[in-house]
């Protein structure tokens, strides 16, 4: 056997009289706490388990939550015991527990910074200059459509109605048709202003009827299989490497903004309090 594989003996001492959820309780309180598991020099106790038992949980049903536990505590004391044995001598643990606690400070500090002082408007004014500055960004990687679909279960639910909202639809007459479409429409895209992958709308028409190669050329049609009507009608096509219009990209741009404006308040805050500890002599610095 590899040595990495030898492991501790391991102790396990389970609660088999525990009847009720009352005395798993009552054990955490008692002043000899139960003792549950062993790996080296390592000890598990049943009060470290409070708040772990439901109310009202069977005697049954308790142990059957301490031995879960306990098979994952008892694996991960067993493996912590063997890294504690192998930590290399130069490794400064104390510096490392040091540092990320510092770090765990910081990032609490920061994320309340953020929570009180960060504006979190962004104008429509500053994301068109955002995207003007960074339209290389946002160059596609699939083509996208601005469209309408609709598919409907056949038999059709009042057919020729569908069809003259269809054709209405064409003027930009679109409220009825929407309202038919609550009601009746297995599928729907009906906002003109929205941009969709042209994959995300082939996949909901049967396989082939319409592809990124094809779509250029099928800007309108009508569809039927055996279980649905299918109406597409296409008003603008964006293909790979073209500029994605900034609606399609306008959530994304918001999110770049606001952290880049995250990160200049952090740096601005960081700023002034180094300045304010400055005037008041607490900065002193021995070299």
């Amino acid at each position: 056997m590899n040595n990495w594989c030898l492991v501790p003996s391991v102790v396990i001492l389970l609660l088999g009289c525990l009847s009720s959820c009352s005395e798993v309780g009552s054990a955490a309180e008692n002043s000899k706490d139960r003792l549950l598991a062993q790996v080296g020099s390592k000890s598990l106790y049943i009060s470290e388990m409070e708040g772990m038992f439901p109310e009202g949980i069977t005697g049954e049903d308790s142990v059957l939550v301490i031995e879960s536990y306990v098979g994952r505590w008892v694996r991960e004391a067993a493996i912590l015991n063997e890294a504690e044995r192998n930590i290399p001598a130069d490794l400064n643990i104390n510096k490392m527990v040091r540092d990320y606690r510092a770090s765990l400070v910081r990032s609490n500090y920061e994320k309340i910074l953020v929570e009180e002082l960060l504006d979190s408007v962004v104008t429509a004014q500053e994301l068109e200059a955002f995207y003007k500055e960074n339209q290389m960004l946002y160059e596609l990687q699939k083509p996208i459509a601005r469209c309408l679909f609709i598919k409907v279960p056949i038999p059709t639910p009042e057919g020729n109605r569908l069809r003259n909202l269809w054709n209405k639809a064409d003027e930009g007459d679109l409220a009825d048709l929407r309202a038919y479409c609550d009601q009746y429409a297995e599928v729907a895209l009906l906002q003109e202003n929205l941009w969709y992958a042209v994959e995300e709308v082939a996949e909901r028409l049967p396989k082939g009827t319409l592809t990124v190669e094809n779509i250029g050329s099928k800007r309108e049609f009508t569809q039927r299989d055996e279980h649905h009507q299918y109406y597409f009608r296409l008003f603008e096509l964006k293909n790979r490497k073209e500029i994605a219009p900034l609606s399609y990209v306008e959530e994304q741009a918001r999110k770049v903004i606001l952290h880049k404006r995250k990160l200049q308040l952090v740096e601005e805050v960081k700023e002034d309090i180094y300045q304010r500890e400055l005037r008041e002599k607490n900065v002193e610095t021995f070299y």
